[in-house]
């Protein structure tokens, strides 16, 4: 066993943490007697020589070693070495020939190619361990069948072996979908295969789930050729599916009693476990659906319909995944979401608090278009109040105490003042405060309640503690979008202290940032400020100048530290310069040289940026050269697209050359804007639609 293995220079290949000189210790890992040895050197094979998909040459020279373990009937654990070599290969297969066998972002040599090439010759031995006499092994090595074998007519053949021998639902789909696999990878095959899965369809033997897989992996194999029966199909199967899968309550996750004690801060925890919640799949038929939803792509009408059959399934778990996945099409692509919508909103009144926390967490995500689901909110709050009292903020059960403040936090989002109950306790108590802080922004109209209990917190934490810069940052945040100057002092406190620790400057620009909200409430930290346009952190001296500005700074005085900026290499130091002096306006005359000479950069944003001042500063005489580059920065990054609507809206009669541009995108079906989400993009449709209106509107003779 592992002949050859030390006469390899391991240490002389890389894995993602550098030095594959442990890869010899991971391999002999996976031959241990002891399940949690094998199990770590699993885990670290994957986070490490397989790091995310990656295939390093480390990577391909394992795969011999491999192989011998999985012909060696004593291994223990066999079908996670299998699983591990079809993760390989699929990878491999899907990147192995796009770069040419060099990773493009860091110009360093792969090993898609070397292990592509490697499996695709050992596939006769995929198909002995199809056949093999562990189910576990059999159901690892499936996939194999439709990636690593050449000759179309034997993994047919194969597979239709298999289809007939395996009788469990987890098997016939893994078949079913190495064979659109194969399909896709061989085009000789592809015909055979939509025949044979058009049959599978048709055949009430099956069962409803493998049917359901063959619909839809046929769709995979030819999307062009998706027809009007598909989706009726889907949508029917689904309902005889759910007859046909056993319904479980899900797993309830462990009860946390105490916040986290080993100093790291709360969202980070928070953030770890989301990650893991929403790598758990619930449903047989999840992985499957989720292939649907891929090929289906823009048909949002199509999708949206298969989701809320998805949502009617008696199954919690298939409902709790259901619900994810609704969250993924409402957040990606555009389209009236309200159907989907209510029917997410309707899991917060079920028994399953794990699929009632997860329908609220969508509903707080999707807050920007989730004012259907208001008065489903409330009530879900209400009840739970009333039946569990009102500390239900920090109950004891996991399920129920994350069904409650996700709740909470929806309706939160939505501006809804009947969140403050359970908000006020959550600050009241110190019971996972941050959660309440985060939200706390979104509810002006209560700031006589919130803003004492923000200022509160925010005396209490100590800065030094490295843990609690989210939460300072976060309280900040928050008062500066409750907008009650009774929140200034605290705030000039902490950028007083702030400003005095080097390790601090993102709380300091934080702390200037929610002092230029108030504007001349704020000038009794004016001193502050000033010293600060001295500081040399990169995030502080130009928050530093937009807060100097605001509270009262003297424009002979701002302006030589703007005009600097202008000419700092630091990108987002001109971009912020230009935004101050937009808000300055026509007395920043000054700077207009600079900023026409900066609508050449090369680097988009700051063209923006510097347009959108240019206009507000020099008004038409400039709008030729700013309507140019705000067109031309959003046809090359459409990321800047809400940047440059905004401008086009003050620019009245001078934005009419963009209709065509905003037409052409508001036509677009997925999201657009910053980062695509659905805050930017809503706020970009809805910019783009004034200003169509405002020019489309009939003038009076």
């Amino acid at each position: 066993m592992f002949e050859g293995l030390d006469e390899i220079n391991w240490a002389s290949m890389y894995h993602a943490y550098g030095s594959a000189e442990e890869v010899p210790g991971l391999l002999r890992g996976l031959r241990s007697p002891d399940a949690g040895e094998r199990g770590r050197a699993l885990d670290r094979f994957y986070s490490a020589v397989h790091h995310q998909g990656d295939v390093y040459p480390s990577t391909a020279a394992c795969l011999p070693f491999l192989f011998e373990l999985t012909e060696d009937g004593a291994t223990p654990g066999r079908a996670g070495v299998v699983e591990l070599l079809v993760s390989i290969g699929r990878e491999s297969l899907d990147r192995g020939l796009v770069d040419g066998g060099t990773d493009v972002e860091y110009d360093l040599p792969t090993g898609h190619g070397q292990a592509d090439d490697f499996l695709r010759r050992r596939g006769a031995r995929f198909v002995e361990l199809a056949r093999d006499t562990d189910p576990d092994v059999r159901l690892a090595a499936l996939p194999a069948l439709g990636l690593f074998l050449d000759d179309a007519d034997q993994a047919a053949a194969v597979l239709c072996e298999r289809l007939a021998a395996e009788p469990g639902i987890a098997a016939r789909l893994r078949i079913v979908k190495a064979a659109a696999t194969l399909a896709l990878r061989l085009p000789v095959a592809a015909h055979q295969v939509k025949v044979w899965l058009a049959e599978i369809a048709a055949e009430p033997a099956w069962g409803p789930v493998t049917r359901l897989g063959a619909v839809i992996e046929r769709a995979r194999c030819a999307p062009d050729e998706i027809g009007e029966d598909v989706v009726p199909a889907v949508l029917g199967l689904l309902r005889e599916s759910a007859g046909a899968i056993p319904v479980r309550r899900i797993a309830p996750t462990p009860s946390r009693t105490a916040p986290p004690t080993d100093g790291v801060a709360p969202q980070i925890v928070a953030a770890f476990e989301d990650l893991d919640r929403h790598t758990r799949v619930y449903a047989p038929t999840t992985a499957l659906l989720r292939t649907f939803h891929d090929v289906l792509g823009a048909r949002v009408p199509e999708r949206t319909a298969v989701l809320m059959e998805q949502l009617r399934s008696p199954d919690p778990g298939s409902r709790l995944d259901a619900v994810r996945m609704s969250q993924e099409l409402m957040r990606a692509w555009r389209g009236d979401h309200t159907r989907l919508l209510m029917l997410v909103a309707d899991q917060l009144g079920k028994a399953d608090q794990e699929v009632a926390a997860e329908a609220a967490a969508a509903l707080a995500s999707c807050h920007p278009i989730a004012a259907p689901a208001r008065e489903a909110l409330a009530a879900c709050i209400g009840v739970q109040r009333t039946t569990h009292g009102a500390n239900v903020w920090a109950a004891p059960q996991a399920p129920l105490r994350r069904s409650h403040q996700e709740a909470v936090r929806a309706l939160a989002r939505l501006g809804d003042v009947r969140a403050m109950p359970s908000l006020l306790a959550a600050l009241d108590s110190g019971v996972d405060a941050w959660r309440a802080i985060q939200v706390a922004g979104h509810l002006p109209q209560a700031a006589e309640e919130l803003v004492p209990r923000l200022c509160d917190h925010l005396r209490r934490l100590d800065l030094s503690d490295q843990p609690n810069e989210m939460s300072v940052n976060a309280i900040l945040a928050a008062l500066a979008a409750l907008g009650d100057p009774s929140a200034i002092p605290v705030i000039a406190d902490t950028l007083t202290v702030a400003a005095a620790r080097p390790g601090q400057r993102q709380v300091t620009r934080s702390a200037l940032k929610a002092l230029s909200v108030f504007g001349p409430a704020a000038a009794g930290a004016r001193s502050t400020i000033q010293a600060l346009t001295r500081d040399s952190g990169a995030h502080v001296r130009p928050a530093a100048v937009e807060a100097l500005w605001s509270v009262g700074g003297d424009l002979s005085g701002v302006m030589p530290l703007l005009l600097g900026l202008l000419d700092d290499s630091v990108t987002f130091h001109i971009s912020d310069a230009a935004d101050v002096l937009a808000e300055i306006g026509p007395p920043a005359t000054d700077a207009l040289p600079r900023l026409r000479n900066l609508l050449t950069h090369d680097y988009e944003w700051v063209r923006v940026h510097c347009a959108a001042a240019l206009w507000e500063i020099g008004g038409a005489a400039e709008a030729p050269a700013v309507l140019d580059t705000l067109l031309q920065a959003m046809a090359k990054n459409p990321a800047t697209a809400n940047h440059v609507v905004a401008c086009l809206d003050r620019m009245g009669p001078h934005a009419a050359p963009a209709l065509p541009l905003l037409r052409e995108q508001l036509a677009e079906p997925r999201r657009g804007g910053r980062f695509q989400n659905i805050d930017h993009d809503e706020e970009l449709q809805r910019v783009s639609r004034t200003l169509l209106a405002r020019f489309d509107r009939p003038r009076r003779p």
